[in-house]
């Protein structure tokens, strides 16, 4: 939830032009993290809830390469991307272990 009320601050920066653009975009893959997660937990099996952490960690990906975007046409600073892209790594550490645990739980 971090992540996504940090890309809401940063992104309230951006241009009004991009109101419909990068700064949609960015807010509604920092919000499809959660949520995705959140949706996941509601699975009846570890295979569905899987796959909704797979979808939350393809959002995060979204989210690091919009923010690059944003850095490269000036609406981020470089720290402000730096702090993103750790915020993302971070999450996506989480991610990653937890989907490889709830796999070897299985075998």
């Amino acid at each position: 939830m971090a992540l996504a009320r940090d890309i809401y601050l940063v992104s309230q920066r951006f241009p009004s032009s991009e109101k419909f653009g990068l700064t949609s975009q960015m807010r509604r893959a920092a919000v499809s993290v959660p949520s995705n997660i959140a949706e996941g937990q509601g699975q009846l099996t570890d295979k569905g809830f899987i796959l909704y952490l797979s979808r939350a960690r393809g959002s995060l990906y979204e989210i690091e390469t919009q923010a690059e975007l944003a850095e490269g046409l000036g609406y981020l600073k470089k720290p402000q991307l730096n702090q993103v892209l750790s915020e993302c790594q971070e999450v996506g550490r989480m991610l990653h272990g937890l989907i490889n645990s709830m796999r070897e739980e299985k075998h």
